[in-house]
């Protein structure tokens, strides 16, 4: 399949057979990235009051021009207890409320204090520098829907709600099933054809970031025994990924195990790069990513594919892939009819992206040194320096 077919696919099928989590109420300090499982809505008009929202003076808009009498102050956290009259003024801090009486907020910079009072030479319009009681959202006005996941302006709606506790759904388990005779543990010493055991931990990772509780197995070996084995345990879960073991090798043997699960295969291969040989499927009621084994290809393919699969099993509405487009910083060739992910330098601010020099999808020190991959479409064989290409943020 091509990437969009595949990503397609993924979203398509786990929408079909996906299940509404459980719901828990959690407090509010540990309600970040966690799904709302609830509609919230505003306890009270926001703002409860109209409010200054500027430094200046609360005057009546039909006054000024003028020099006005101050016939007080007010800041946030106070209520001025008179009524602005014709010809007065009430010197307004940002938040404050507006007095009785006023329709307008003259800033700071535009007036001059003269013994006592403020002298207004341009003209105002009512309403000027006001938010009225309830334009940011009314009272039993819903703002927060079941299906978000809650990010820091959430949490802070929350907070301003008076919500110190929140129901969220359940976050989905995912059994992370490394393969390989070749992999040895982190704490190890390996010979010269062994390799440390990075998937399990950048899984674990990415896994805790789109919101799922990685459940760690052992490595399962080259045979069909213990391979069995792990995914028999990983199919517990509610979701299995496994790194490795996807290839046409004579010991790559997941999908061979996975088929005497009765499995059924959705995809087993994509034309992108990295990351090409890709299992999706579904085994009983529990789906499973067969990713490739080495590490910038299972890193990749684990954002492109499986993290949207997880954000909807942990009950978002909505999961989305953004790739915005950044200014290349050198011409760049790639061969032609693979989606390719490669890593790459965006500049502060997005605006420019520079390839990072890689020796292929194991090489981790490159994806390290980069903070996006650029995205080069399959029939796009070269770009020039300056134009437009698709990024994808780490």
């Amino acid at each position: 399949m091509t990437f969009s077919e595949a990503r397609e696919t993924v979203l398509t099928n786990v929408r079909a057979a996906r299940k509404i989590p459980a719901v828990e109420e959690v407090a509010l300090a540990a309600s970040a990235g966690r799904v709302l499982a609830e509609d919230v809505a505003a306890d009270r008009d926001m703002p409860a009051v109209a409010r200054s929202i500027r430094d200046g003076y609360a005057v009546r808009a039909a006054d000024v021009p003028a020099e006005l009498q101050v016939i007080g102050e007010v800041r946030a956290g106070e209520q001025f207890s008179g009524e602005v009259g014709r010809g007065q003024a009430v010197e307004i801090m940002t938040g404050a409320p507006i007095p009785v009486g006023a329709d307008a907020v003259v800033m700071v910079e535009y007036t001059e204090r003269v013994n006592g009072r403020v002298r207004i030479g341009r003209a105002a319009e009512p309403n000027q520098f006001i938010n009225p009681q309830g334009c940011e959202a009314a009272a039993r006005e819903t703002v927060l829907r079941a299906g978000t996941r809650l990010d820091y302006s959430g949490v802070a709606a929350l907070a301003a709600f008076g919500r110190h506790q929140v129901k969220v759904y359940a976050r989905p388990s995912v059994a992370i099933i490394p393969t390989g005779d070749e992999i040895v543990e982190v704490e190890e010493r390996p010979a010269e054809f062994q390799i440390r055991n990075s998937n399990t931990y950048s899984l674990a990772a990415q896994v805790t970031r789109a919101g799922g509780i990685p459940r760690i197995l052992p490595v399962a070996r080259d045979t069909l025994e213990h391979t069995r084995e792990m995914i028999g345990r990983g199919l517990t879960a509610d979701l299995v990924v496994l790194s490795g073991g996807v290839s046409a090798g004579k010991y790559d043997v997941v999908e061979a195990v996975l088929a005497g699960f009765a499995a059924k295969f959705f995809f087993d291969r994509v034309l992108i790069q990295p990351g090409q040989p890709l299992v999706f499927g579904r085994a009983g009621e529990t789906f499973f990513f067969g990713l490739p084994g080495n590490p910038a290809s299972t890193m990749v393919t684990f954002e492109i594919f499986a993290r949207a699969a997880l954000e909807l099993l942990a009950g978002q509405d909505e999961t989305a892939l953004h790739m915005p487009f950044a200014h290349l910083t050198c011409d760049f060739k790639h061969r032609a009819g693979l989606t390719r992910f490669l890593p790459a330098l965006l500049s502060e601010g997005g605006a420019a992206v520079t390839p990072v020099k890689w020796h292929g999808s194991g090489d981790v020190p490159a994806v390290t040194r980069a903070n996006a991959y650029l995205v080069a479409d399959p029939d796009r064989p070269e770009y020039s320096s300056g134009e437009l290409i698709r990024v994808l943020l780490k």
